[in-house]
């Protein structure tokens, strides 16, 4: 059985989806591998940037939570990260706007005094069943917040980032795959795995790891707040594991190309598709 028939405006919001996405919050048990370390995660009120807060925090990291306008779910994860006895800065961005993206690193060098992970995760999509259907406007808004966003970050974070430190971008299986009525979300998420190509070796000599996840489909509010409710439905279904992923299905991931165990991992696209192939 697939999901219940659901809609909600952009960007959604993580409980008033039916069922909630598991973001493991009371499953993911932490094992100290990031100790110390100080995390930058956009989109971190909910799906897949809330499991991986809730994650890094169990693994020992203090985390800025950046979000558009979900008070509720940011607060809610904050509360996650503060009972993993972390640290939890919350800050309200539209990462949209270059300054907005600025701030937010330095909100976590005023907090933490440096950036050892940045998580470029915060993503817009709409969907569009022509091309004359999606409006210029639209275009340039998920360009700006989708790839435009991860350039201003990171080029903000760097200069505050030592050897050893992570960067990891969000892309998706449609990268490689792109569904055609998500043209726009789908062309720079190639855009994301392109850049995060580039950035590996631009900034392997300073030590800096850089990489990117491809998840498939996961249950998350960007699901039912940007497609029609039939697909909601059946999302996920036509994956060869037969469903839908959870956030918390990502955060093993992200934790790995955080940690000091993915010390030679650079310039990688990691798939969690649910059987889906990038190659």
């Amino acid at each position: 059985m697939g999901q219940p028939e659901q809609q909600q405006e952009p960007p959604g919001v993580q409980f008033a989806m039916d069922p909630v996405p598991d973001c493991g919050e009371t499953s993911y048990r932490g094992s100290g591998r990031l100790t110390g370390k100080a995390a930058v995660v956009t989109g971190g009120d909910s799906g897949i940037g809330r499991a991986v807060a809730i994650a890094y925090a169990r693994e020992g990291a203090d985390v800025v939570i950046s979000y558009l306008s979900e008070d509720d779910d940011a607060r809610d994860t904050a509360k996650y990260v503060k009972d993993a006895g972390r640290k939890a800065v919350v800050v309200r961005a539209d990462i949209s706007e270059a300054q907005h993206c600025r701030d937010i690193v330095a909100r976590a060098v005023e907090e933490f005094g440096r950036v050892d992970i940045l998580v470029s995760n915060a993503a817009h999509q709409m969907t569009y069943g022509s091309l004359e259907e999606i409006p210029d406007d639209e275009w340039g808004y998920t360009f700006r917040t989708n790839v435009e966003a991860m350039f201003h970050l990171c080029k903000a974070a760097v200069p505050h980032m030592a050897p050893g430190s992570s960067i990891i971008g969000s892309s998706s299986v449609n990268s490689d795959s792109p569904s055609p009525t998500l043209a726009p979300y789908a062309s720079t998420k190639a855009a994301i795995a392109n850049f995060v190509a580039s950035l590996a070796q631009l900034l392997g000599e300073r030590g800096i790891r850089v990489n990117s996840v491809a998840p498939g489909p996961i249950w998350t509010p960007l699901i039912p707040a940007t497609m029609p409710p039939e697909k909601v439905t059946n999302f996920g279904r036509d994956t060869p594991l037969g469903r839908p992923g959870q956030p918390v299905e990502l955060a093993p991931v992200y934790v790995l190309l955080a940690s000091d165990e993915g010390s030679y991992i650079s310039g990688a696209r990691v798939a969690v598709t649910g059987g889906r192939p990038i190659l």
